[in-house]
Formats: structure tokens, sequence, C-alpha cells
């Protein structure tokens, strides 16, 4: 049997983080490994996490702002925003600083569930209405010229995989080679494009019409 997805939740309503604590507490993929009304908080004492439920309004730091110092603190960590926040400023700095996923609060508990284990699993969980957001915002702000950064033509091939919201697995299967492989040319993307994460490729690569 898989260990429990390990969850960190950093989020200043006490009844909807004591409300994520128990769904995960009481499901047998998940565990809550810390849980903490700030930011300042939490990098206190930052647990063994695989996964972080981040809100962006939060007392001292916000969590959009947080981002990198909470990937310097969790490395192996992916970072989910759980927030009410769905306008485009919100989205737009989260993505391009470095998150994982984007969730909005009013998502059913089970897709939130799904979203962990997608990230967990290399994915890019966003609601499709953020997903859209997304797509839509760095369309606007695409250059009309294309850069592709020396990618080769699989590099290419995987990160418009990425752009589309498939996770290794996924990757792999579809495109018949290796999981390990994948992780080779996604970690050849990253150094390529200058980003520490699938949200920031994926961002860069719709920004500069990479694919």
């Amino acid at each position: 049997m898989k260990p429990p997805i390990r969850v960190t939740i950093i989020e200043d309503h006490d009844d909807f983080r004591e409300g994520l604590t128990h769904m995960l507490n009481f499901t047998e993929e998940f565990m809550s490994a810390g849980s903490f009304s700030s930011v300042e908080e939490a990098l206190a004492k930052f647990p063994p996490t695989d996964v972080v439920l981040l809100d962006i309004h939060l007392p001292g730091k916000s969590g959009t702002e947080s981002i990198q110092e909470i990937k310097k603190k969790a490395p192996n960590a992916f970072i989910i925003m759980l927030t009410v926040f769905d306008d485009d400023d919100n989205v737009f700095r989260a993505i391009v600083n470095g998150a994982d996923g984007y969730m909005l609060k009013k998502t059913p508990p089970a897709h939130v569930l799904t979203a962990i284990q997608d990230a967990a699993a290399g994915g890019t969980p966003m609601t499709p209405f953020i997903a859209r957001r997304v797509i839509e915002l760095f369309k606007h702000y695409a250059p009309a010229g294309k850069s592709d950064h020396s990618l080769t033509s699989r590099e290419l091939e995987i990160l418009h995989q990425l752009v589309l919201g498939l996770d290794n697995q996924e990757i792999a299967d579809k495109l018949f080679i290796a999981y390990e492989t994948v992780r080779n040319h996604i970690k050849h993307i990253y150094e390529k494009l200058h980003v520490h994460s699938k949200s920031q490729a994926v961002a860069k690569a719709i920004k500069q019409g990479i694919v």
C-alpha cells in the first residue's frame, strides 16, 4: 500500500482549515502533515510535506508572495492555491510565482482530494474556470514572435502535453516512453526555460508562444 499523501494547510479561517484537516485525516490516501493560520507560522516549523494547500489572503505575508519561500523550505512539495479569488491579477501572480495548481474554495471536497492526488503525481490541477482564465491571460500577453529556447522536438512535444494538463505518467503513456525519460526531459525543459515548476513552464510556454 502506498503511504498517504502528506498535506500541509495554510489557511486563516479556522472552520475551513479544520474542515480540510478532518477530511484529510479521515480519508485513507491522505494525511494532514500540518495546519497553520499564517505563512510565518508554517515556515517556523514546516513539516515533511508532499502537497501544500495555500490561501492567498492571509495575516502577514500573502500566500502569493510566499510561494518561492515555501518551495525553499519544502523543495519537493507541490503548492496548490486554494482561495476565493478568481480575478486575473491573483491568478496571474500565483502562476508566475510558481504555484503548481489553483483551485477555488467552492470546489467540491471530492474534487479537492483529486486535485491533491493530481499535484502529487506531477500534474497542474485547476478548476475549469481557472484553466480557461490562465490560457486567455497568457494568450493576451503573448508576444507576436515565437521563441523555442533551443528545445528539442521531443521537449516541445512534452511541454505541449504539460500545457494540456497531463501529469508525468500520462505523458509517458501517451508518448510511449518511460516515466523516468519524461522526468529527465522536464528537467531539461526547466533548465532551458529558466523556470522551477510546471506551472511556470506552462505560463512561459503560453506567454512566449513556444507551443
